[in-house]
């Protein structure tokens, strides 16, 4: 705790900070002396800037000009040879559009000419005549080397070529990733969750990213117990790790992984002795058929992994009156290229941040609640192998290589011995946040958010490989900015801590600045687990980036020889997207390659984390190809996103998903369609009205693109209902899965329904779309509002 007390009172001025940028530059914090000879210049600047407009704006003033030329003081006139270009395009308050047409007037205005003297002999003249060549020799040497070194001489991007974001992204080379790839796996065997976070920060200092800052927090860690689980079979007395190896100390040092690792992060833990009885994928139909056949109090479920989100079946289990739960992967489930037969795996059952501090952030003083455990059941990931022991069942393929599922007959009985054995401690979790800041709006955020490696959890590679990309990006865009660019919006990149036990590092930062990320944040791209396997890209975005996607992808598509098609889907998806997709309503994106064979079988077997080796990933991309694809595609949206006058959102697909959702044979959905209706309605009337206009160059306003960006950046927010079923987005514009279109809370709900006489559970989820709807609806129609207004007023 003495690291975590010295490090977030930094976190609450960054807080600040982040907040501040947007008010003005000469006002900055103490301490924050990176930006602050350039700010104070920066901030003279605008202050006599905007001063000097508002006299150019009175009736008069060019008589007024003319008057009092004969009176004008030199003691200032050096600032005409101050270089203005480098100084004026910080923040205009008319907006960078306008100042881009007035720069020319703008400097014609006040280059001054100096008094008349007919009264100076000549060595007077030539006194002056001398003193003031000098001075404009050097005036002129100050000002080349002023334009030469000073940073803050930016490009603003409303001027730049189309072609920059090729130029930008053409430097990131795939043998960099792999570079970056390997130094990073070298590091995984520290204990330390401190030491990567330094790392990471030493690299993206290194490459001249701004006020990169090592964040803190104390949460509390469900970690492996100080010996493994065991399932002991009552018939035979044969005890088994998790693994499916034998007990014994022999077996274990063979076995070719730690069985310390292949627990579920916060179940309970106990011994439990009862009958095993198989649910399938315990679904509502699943248990309602094992229920009627058998009494499930205190037993233990046979459970596969797969279908719907595992918190969700583990709240029916508990609800049923299970005491334990044996969690698998049947492999008829996996591409068969995956062996993974006898491997267990790690869970968790953390819906996300600090258990100890549910929706605050655990920050010094924060109140902790005593939550060792997130369920009563005793929750046990095992390997295919040890439930093929259980069944007594061999291979789970037949000789035709049609596979068998694993399944245990109805009619037998297996009693067995479940020992689960965890800890729960207080263990810092680390963020390595680093800010590119914005040129024309600093106060709009885009997030750019990967993980690192945190002790005690699997995956390792997935996060080198997520932070290789990271890197790589960050290279290409700091190449850039040193040669005097700057992105019109701050880009923040986050590396995130703890994201194996639920997502916590991310959760924590999010809860910390809530109020600002609510106001600033205006999308969320993920780099999780960017290379999964090699034949299919995967992207999942928000509706209302989807076009954006397809735009990217067909563009790239272009420049190879293979193209495969490409199916853009809003899906749920595993990482630290979670916060700001269900918390804060935030547009997101992420890219990533699978195996085609695992899209096409049941959802939801990613929350799994099997014990990978560095080989894995070079086996399935030797040459960082994908790797290189997917930080360009990513690299593109980012650019795009934090570049674009007009944010790239699109209202209609909002409102054409919302009708899609609605489409089939679906009880009491009357109503929602006539609001449905109405949403596209006002969605198209904004796109046609509102968002065409202001894509025009010639027609685009400063202050109405600021309005139309804000509402834009928070359509989202109103598809954020109060409550959902455990492991269901809170965000209802997101699918369980591709199979099904429908909202999922209305299908949950659906099939609750169906054995209870009561619909009371329908009813409340029906209410909770048709207010989202409605919300969405009243929003367009006051944003149409507001911008006519706005035009009333100004003729």
């Amino acid at each position: 705790m003495g690291e975590n007390e010295a490090t977030l009172p930094n976190t609450s001025l960054q807080g600040k900070k982040m907040a501040y940028h947007k008010v003005s530059a000469d006002q900055r914090a103490p301490g924050h002396s990176q930006f602050l000879d350039n700010d104070d210049l920066q901030g003279t600047a605008l202050d006599l800037e905007w001063d000097m407009e508002k006299e150019l704006e009175e009736p008069g003033f060019e008589q007024f000009q003319m008057d009092s030329t004969e009176n004008q003081n030199l003691g200032h006139s050096e600032t005409a040879d101050l270089n203005l270009d480098s100084i004026q395009p910080a923040i205009s308050p008319k907006g960078r559009f306008q100042r881009l047409q007035e720069e020319s007037d703008y400097i014609a205005h006040y280059a001054r000419p100096a008094p008349k003297s007919g009264h100076c002999n000549f060595c007077h003249l030539l006194k002056i005549l001398c003193t003031t060549t000098i001075l404009f020799i050097l005036g002129i040497v100050i000002g080349y080397y002023a334009r030469k070194n000073c940073p803050s001489s930016v490009t603003p991007s409303g001027t730049v070529n189309p072609q920059l974001y090729q130029e930008i992204l053409k430097t990131i080379q795939a043998e960099d990733i792999k570079k970056s790839f390997r130094h990073f796996t070298q590091l995984d065997e520290s204990e330390d969750d401190m030491e990567i976070s330094k790392q990471i920060k030493t690299h993206w200092t290194s490459l001249g990213l701004e006020d990169v800052q090592v964040v803190n927090y104390s949460a509390l860690l469900s970690l492996p117990g100080p010996s493994p689980s065991t399932v002991t079979l009552n018939s035979s007395g044969q005890c088994f790790h998790p693994n499916g190896q034998p007990c014994s100390q022999k077996a274990r040092e063979g076995s070719g992984q730690n069985p310390l690792y292949s627990y579920a992060a916060y179940s309970a833990r106990g011994t439990l002795k009862a009958e095993v009885i198989d649910v399938s994928y315990g679904t509502a139909d699943d248990l309602k058929r094992i229920k009627g056949m058998k009494n499930v109090t205190n037993q233990i479920a046979l459970l596969k992994l797969g279908k719907l989100p595992l918190l969700y079946k583990i709240s029916l289990l508990e609800k049923a009156g299970f005491g334990g739960v044996l969690l698998y992967i049947d492999p008829c489930d996996l591409p068969k290229t995956a062996n993974l037969s006898h491997d267990a795996f790690m869970v968790s059952l953390n819906p996300g941040g600090d258990p100890s501090t549910p929706g605050y952030p655990s920050v010094d003083g924060s109140f902790r609640q005593s939550r060792w455990n997130l369920t009563p059941l005793l929750v046990q990931p095992v390997s295919a192998s040890l439930v093929a022991k259980l069944i007594s069942s061999g291979k789970a393929r037949t000789q035709n290589d049609v596979c068998s599922p694993l399944e245990l007959p109805n009619n037998e009985k297996r009693v067995v011995s479940l020992q689960v054995q965890t800890v729960t401690k207080f263990k810092p979790v680390t963020n390595v946040v680093g800010y590119l800041r914005g040129f024309a709006s600093p106060d709009r955020y885009v997030i750019v958010g990967s993980h690192h490696h945190t002790a005690h959890s699997f995956n390792a590679p997935a996060w080198a490989s997520s932070t290789a990309v990271m890197l790589a990006f960050i290279r290409a865009l700091t190449f850039r900015v040193e040669r005097g660019w700057r992105p019109d919006r701050t880009i923040v990149f986050c590396s995130w801590g703890g994201t194996a036990f639920g997502n916590i590092g991310s959760y924590e930062w999010g809860e910390d600045f809530k109020k600002v990320l609510q106001k600033n944040a205006v999308a969320y791209i993920g780099l999780h687990s960017p290379v999964r396997g090699n034949s299919s890209l995967h992207p999942v975005a928000s509706p209302s980036l989807q076009q954006l996607l397809v735009e990217k992808n067909n563009f790239n598509c272009t420049r190879r020889a293979q193209c495969p098609e490409t199916n853009v889907s809003s899906v749920q998806i595993q990482g630290d997207a979670d916060y700001f997709i269900n918390h804060l309503g935030v547009p997101t994106v992420q890219f990533a390659y699978e195996d085609i064979k695992a899209l096409e079988g049941p959802s939801f077997l990613s929350e799994a984390l099997f014990p990978r080796h560095a080989t894995d990933i070079e086996e399935m991309d030797p040459f960082f190809n994908l790797h290189e694809t997917i930080t360009k595609l990513s690299g593109e949206v980012i650019l795009r996103i934090a570049n674009e006058p007009v944010l790239p959102f699109n209202a209609l697909d909002i409102a054409l998903e919302v009708q899609n959702n609605l489409k089939g044979d679906q009880p009491d959905a009357h109503q929602l369609l006539v609001l449905a209706s109405r949403l596209r309605e006002s969605a198209e009337l904004f796109q046609s009205e509102e968002m065409r206009p202001a894509n025009d160059p010639k027609e685009r306003a400063p202050s109405r693109v600021r309005m139309l960006n804000d509402v834009l950046q928070d359509m989202e927010k109103n598809f954020l209902v109060r409550q959902v079923p455990p492991g269901f987005y809170r965000n209802i514009l997101y699918h369980l899965d591709e199979k099904k279109s429908q909202f999922s809370t209305l299908v949950e709900a659906w099939e609750h329904c169906k054995p209870l006489a009561s619909n009371e559970t329908l009813q409340e989820a029906l209410s909770e779309v048709l207010n989202s709807i409605n919300s969405a609806q009243v929003y367009f129609k006051a944003g149409l509002d507001v911008f006519e207004s706005v035009l009333v007023e100004k003729n």
